[in-house]
């Protein structure tokens, strides 16, 4: 679905991005995760084609994001941010609207209400859907704009791409493992997700395949049993931890201290 070639970028001068080649499959969950600072963020955001570098840098479905259509483009991919504006004077109804913003013109179709009203239920924010969205807590703030961004994908396109920057943050046990499951339905489909993670256990849980980075490099690419290794994240995270089977799917579990 996408192929990065030579992915380099510096700020101020500052290296952040060294090289990088990757390719995201159809119908794949990739998480990538790696210690504060090494560059899982600026990776996702050259990746969504937020940050402009080399040109033919990337392709998404065999084109370059110049070759796309702006509006046709943002029915084939969408992004989750982790700034969000904390003051929006919109109920959470409207704000999920949001997201349906390229499918009609001054009001919203039929459609566009079922895609939007769907999208808070996976994300468990329809009962609120009326409220102020300025008096949300932070978690629930977090599923309103999940919900915008799974909504803006609603549609018949096949094959769609969806990045996401931390979208566990803030939320509880619960509301981690339904967004999660919902990501993983969306790729059943055939559709595509790439995520960054802090916790290295969701991901061994729920990824197909891990994108393990440090210092603005690829330390290895993998299937999450061949990345969650003793050796491997020990080396990287600079902090000893133990490796051991999930007894419910065999999925590594990572215990970090001696």
């Amino acid at each position: 679905m996408l192929q990065a070639h030579k992915i380099s970028y510096a700020h101020k001068k500052v290296p952040i991005l060294d090289s990088i080649d990757v390719t995201i499959n159809y119908g794949e969950l990739l998480v990538i995760v790696g210690p504060n600072g090494a560059g899982k963020s600026t990776l996702l955001s050259f990746l969504a084609n937020e940050i402009k570098g080399e040109k033919d840098a990337i392709h998404f479905k065999k084109k370059t994001f110049t070759n796309w259509n702006p509006k046709d483009l943002s029915k084939h991919k969408a992004k989750f941010s982790q700034q969000n504006s904390n003051d929006i004077p919109l109920s959470v109804k409207d704000v999920v609207m949001m997201g349906r913003y390229p499918y009609f013109n001054s009001n919203p179709h039929p459609e566009d209400i079922t895609a939007t009203e769907h999208a808070m239920q996976e994300t468990d924010i329809l009962n609120m859907q009326h409220r102020d969205y300025n008096s949300l807590s932070g978690g629930e703030k977090q599923r309103v704009h999940l919900a915008r961004v799974l909504t803006q994908l609603d549609n018949d396109v096949m094959h769609k791409l969806v990045f996401l920057d931390e979208p566990l943050n803030n939320l509880d046990v619960s509301h981690q493992h339904k967004i999660l499951n919902t990501l993983k339905k969306f790729t059943e489909r055939g559709n595509t997700a790439v995520v960054v993670l802090h916790d290295l256990n969701l991901a061994a849980q729920f990824a197909d395949s891990v994108l393990l980075m440090q210092k603005g490099k690829i330390v290895a690419h993998d299937i999450p049993d061949q990345v969650f290794t003793r050796e491997i994240i020990s080396k990287v995270y600079n902090f000893p931890c133990t490796i051991c089977a999930n007894p419910v799917n065999n999925n590594p579990i990572i215990i970090f201290g001696t």
